[in-house]
């Protein structure tokens, strides 16, 4: 008999189950030639025996070779290679570093306005993110906590799934009460989609509410990713001018005027980019312009939670607004930007539809994750975490603010936030903001050459990475031979 246990070498120190590493042994050793075609393998309980293993592993390990066509199996006589071996090759064998990408020769619905993909952001010294938080402060250790109790043994898998394409019904039930008691929102858990973020949310409600052609109205400068999902789906983009009371109500009316408008798209709260808040006169006249002229508003509140100077104004969703208001809310933005879970609030109709079509891309989000973050909300510890972190942002963006007063006032011009977790710079026209982009110790993830400006995102810097930044920057410009304007 062969030497099996020197042909196929086990690690069980490896993530890789047992019987995937028994298969691949197989195979490297068929490819080598050291297994010729028609030799008889062991048993599955001599195999196991003598490799130290569950026969169980065996079996597996010998299925799947089946199934890929490497061996044979046939009842009552021992597992045989087979004479036609699929094409594979050595080289191949559990080295990733000896694939390379490939292109189709079909032809497929090609979007121009996403045709490439980015591998990841480029490492640097320095790195100004878009607003995201600090998840030194999150309680990402409470929420893995209880994640682990609803996946162990004594909670089923099937109770832990049920519902998850809308969301479970334990979050949908704790989130609702929690958005009565915080934005004013009366709705009942069947107004509720749990999705993976915001961006879900945007891409399935505008999905429903857009046929090719439609027309959308955006503010300028506007927020990327809710404008490629427009336009991929063929919808015409109509962009107002956004000022310091937030996006012109008038400018819209003169649209509505003049053309059938399908959707509005607003961040009200903190506008994307530029963080100015939209004053309640224009609040109000929105609301009246879209019941006047049936269109529908898309209220994207992503960091709702975290406004210094005053109470918050209340989403439009929490007045009465006929069921024209479709809610997008996130706790991206609240816990971790990795952590995606995300929700939109609509009338149920519009929820029961959103679920039927995110049946067709999605199976639903991590049901003990969700389960998780419900009894967060439960136990106050989502409230307690705001409060904390409200505290620190708060800290943090005036910190900024001196900061930028100090070092570069020469440089730029800004409007402090109300709230929100990042400031918009813009350059003086003697500065390009392009000398920023270009820089390699230097990064800064939004950036609009346009407007010759970009986001400081500040809430997730402690003080002296703050600090860090605004001294790089200040090199920088100092560095850069002014324009002539």
């Amino acid at each position: 008999m062969l030497p099996f246990k020197n042909i196929i070498v086990l690690d069980k120190t490896k993530k890789q189950p047992l019987y995937r590493q028994v298969s691949l042994g197989i195979i490297a050793a068929i490819t080598k030639g050291v297994l010729k075609p028609d030799t008889f393998l062991p048993s599955s309980r001599a195999l196991a025996e003598i490799l130290s293993l569950h026969r169980k592993t065996i079996t597996a390990a010998y299925e799947e070779l089946s199934i890929q066509n490497w061996i044979i199996i046939q009842p009552r006589k021992k597992p045989r290679i087979a004479r036609n071996l699929p094409l594979f090759t050595e080289t191949t064998i559990g080295s990733l570093n000896n694939f390379s990408s490939y292109k189709i020769d079909f032809p497929f619905l090609i979007n121009k306005t996403a045709n490439t993909i980015t591998e990841a952001d480029r490492v640097s010294e320095i790195s100004i993110d878009d607003g995201y938080p600090d998840v030194r402060l999150s309680p990402i250790d409470e929420l893995l906590k209880t994640y682990r109790l609803f996946a162990s043994k004594k909670y089923s898998i099937t109770n832990a799934h049920v519902g998850t394409i809308q969301g479970t019904l334990r979050l949908r039930k704790a989130l609702a009460k929690y958005l009565l008691e915080t934005r004013g929102l009366a709705i009942m858990p069947a107004n509720l989609l749990i999705t993976h973020g915001a961006q879900m949310s945007i891409y399935l409600a505008s999905k429903l509410l857009l046929k090719k052609g439609a027309k959308v109205i955006v503010g300028k400068p506007s927020y990327s990713i809710a404008s490629n999902a427009f336009k991929s789906l063929g919808a015409n983009m109509i962009e107002i001018p956004v000022d310091d009371k937030g996006i012109d109500t008038d400018r819209i009316e003169e649209a509505c005027l003049q053309q059938e408008i399908c959707a509005v798209y607003i961040i009200p709260h903190h506008h994307y980019p530029t963080t100015v808040t939209l004053s309640a006169e224009r609040r109000m006249k929105l609301i009246a312009l879209s019941k006047r002229y049936k269109f529908a508003i898309i209220e994207d509140d992503y960091d709702y939670d975290y406004h210094f100077t005053s109470a918050p104004y209340l989403p439009l969703a929490s007045g009465k607004h006929h069921g024209n208001i479709i809610y997008i809310g996130s706790f991206s933005k609240i816990l971790d930007s990795s952590l995606r879970l995300g929700f939109m609030v609509a009338p149920e109709n519009f929820i029961t539809q959103s679920v039927a079509y995110r049946k067709l891309i999605d199976g639903g989000g991590d049901g003990y994750m969700q389960n998780a973050l419900a009894v967060l909300i439960e136990e106050g510890g989502l409230k307690r975490h705001l409060k904390k972190t409200k505290k620190v942002y708060h800290q943090r963006r005036d910190f900024l603010d001196c900061l930028l007063s100090e070092k570069l006032a020469d440089f730029i011009t800004y409007t402090l936030p109300l709230g929100g977790m990042a400031i918009w710079i813009k350059l003086s026209k003697a500065y390009a903001v392009k000398k920023l982009q270009q820089n390699k110790e230097l990064h800064i993830s939004r950036i609009d050459v346009a407007q010759n400006a970009f986001r400081f995102g500040f809430a997730s810097m402690n003080k002296q990475e703050l600090q860090t930044a605004v001294l790089k920057l200040e090199a920088i410009l100092k560095k850069t031979k002014p324009l002539n304007v």
